[in-house]
């Protein structure tokens, strides 16, 4: 008689394979999840690498930041120092020109002519006042135009002060620039 085997080989076998295929799947499962999880790790690794970068780079660009207001400041004070330094220079060098100015303006000033008023703006200089006869005025800026010191003088008005009929003296009104024949030559 043929050797019949009358066990449920097939049923175990299924069962079998069921198992193996069970164990292969949660192995699949547990190799990939490691496999996330290390690349998650290696990731949030490198991220939080990155992050620490831009903290020390922004860190870094703010203490720049800091540094580059004060240098604003440095150049600023710098700046204004330089202006100062440059007023108190010309002050210095300027500080007898006023001598001379006025040397000069008192040796321009024909006799019969009296300033009421005289005022600088800049180069400018504005003068106001009386004269007792035209030709005394136009002596006085004729002398303004000779001068070293004194350069465009120009005749702003020219007004007769009378007394009933008769005129008995003159105002007027002149503006003329200063100028600084020192400086011309050593240009």
């Amino acid at each position: 008689m043929a050797n019949i085997d009358l066990r449920p080989w097939r049923e175990e076998r299924r069962k079998e394979l069921q198992k193996n295929f069970i164990l292969v799947l949660v192995l699949v499962v547990v190799a990939a999840g490691a496999a996330g999880w290390t690349w998650y790790q290696q990731v949030a690794g490198q991220i939080a690498f990155q992050n620490q970068r831009n903290t020390f780079l922004e860190q870094r660009l703010s203490d720049l930041d800091k540094k580059i207001v004060e240098i604003q400041s440095l150049r600023k004070q710098r700046e204004q120092l330089i202006e100062r330094m440059e007023v108190i220079q010309s002050l210095q060098g300027d500080r007898p020109i006023i001598v001379h100015l006025f040397d000069e303006m008192v040796k321009a000033t024909p006799e019969g002519v009296y300033f009421n008023t005289m005022s600088s703006q800049g180069t400018t200089i504005n003068i106001s006042g009386n004269a007792d006869r035209p030709l005394s005025i136009s002596d006085f800026l004729r002398n303004l135009d000779r001068s070293a010191w004194f350069q465009k003088a120009f005749l702003i008005n020219v007004q007769s002060v009378t007394d009933g009929a008769e005129v008995v003296g003159n105002t007027f009104s002149i503006r003329v620039e200063r100028a600084n024949p020192n400086k011309e030559s050593a240009s």
